[in-house]
């Protein structure tokens, strides 16, 4: 078995063998594998690796990623990595092709000083950690010193059954962003929610996008939360719609969420949710997701129900 460095010229045949193995629960387009798997910048090259067979066909691969922007207001990950996707072909597993292929992912994080190692959570993730079904996998990470954590959880909303309207709010709007409130709306995101949610709404801008994707809600003309909103109209695929291909109709989907501490406790959150419903609903979309939450009973107050799960597992490195 040879293991050389994934190359871009891969793609097809990775994208491939993921849907063979995977492609019933989580079916992979080679437009998603390129945007969050070659083009993050965050992906760790030398540890991005492909095995493949006498007749140099790829049998398994594995995708790591190590926080490597320069943006000034946040940093991602420290002393961390993150173990994006591994996958090995069913007919040549048990004869240690994924062993190597961590072996060796994990021997470079180590040589790079990094202490702790996630699978899933990365910057432009596929999962939030081993779903929850995969219980052949998340055993053999625990053989690996892989340690269980929370589970968190999918959730879908069937808007056919509802009739979504915005609430109506006596000390509070809603808007749509527009392009220019991009520098405001940053620096509300820097002020009360720094690290992820910041760091994908810079990159949602800098990929070109215009504000449709999030719903603010203002007081008196302060900016006090926001709201998420994706369909397969925004620039980039966002996380709560990558398993669209599983539906029949255009899918959308809500998160993340934030309102400012100072006011919370007025019913913002569920109502900028339902908000959001109402845009999505007027865009056409009745299949809806959130992603990523272990608030369940919360969404569960606006119809959202359980659909896939994951566990969260890390491994300290010596």
């Amino acid at each position: 078995m040879e293991y050389r460095l994934m190359e871009k010229d891969d793609l097809e045949h990775i994208v491939r063998l993921w849907n063979r193995e995977m492609g019933e629960l989580f079916p992979l387009t080679k437009k998603l594998f390129e945007q969050n798997s070659i083009q993050d910048k965050n992906v760790l090259r030398d540890g991005s690796l492909v095995a493949c067979d006498v007749d140099n066909q790829i049998v398994g691969f594995i995708v790591a990623k190590l926080w490597q922007e320069d943006i000034p207001s946040v940093r991602l990950g420290v002393d961390s990595g993150w173990i994006q996707a591994i996958v090995v072909d069913s007919k040549y597993r048990k004869i240690g092709i994924g062993k190597s292929l961590v072996d060796l992912v994990e021997r470079n994080f180590t040589n790079s000083g990094i202490r702790k190692l996630f699978l899933g959570r990365d910057p432009w993730h596929y999962f939030a950690g081993i779903p929850k079904e995969a219980i052949e996998t998340q055993r053999w990470f625990e053989k690996r010193g892989y340690k269980a954590g929370n589970t968190v959880y999918d959730l879908y909303c069937d808007l056919r059954e509802y009739e979504i309207k915005a609430p109506n709010m006596k000390d509070a709007t809603f808007r749509l962003l527009e392009y220019s409130d991009q520098t405001r709306f940053l620096e509300f995101l820097h002020q009360n929610f720094p690290g992820r949610w910041e760091y994908e709404a810079i990159r949602y801008f800098q990929l070109g996008g215009t504000g449709r994707e999030f719903l603010v809600i203002e007081r008196d003309e302060e900016m006090v939360g926001f709201c998420r909103l994706n369909d397969l109209s925004s620039p980039i695929i966002a996380q709560n719609v990558y398993w669209s291909t599983l539906f029949l109709d255009a899918v959308g989907g809500i998160g993340p969420l934030g309102i400012s501490k100072i006011y919370r406790k007025y019913g913002y959150g569920l109502a900028i949710v339902q908000a959001a419903m109402s845009v999505l609903h007027q865009r056409g979309i009745r299949d809806l997701v959130i992603d990523w939450t272990e608030i369940v009973d919360f969404y569960a107050k606006l119809g959202f129900t359980t659909w896939k799960a994951y566990v969260y597992y890390e491994k300290q490195l010596d």
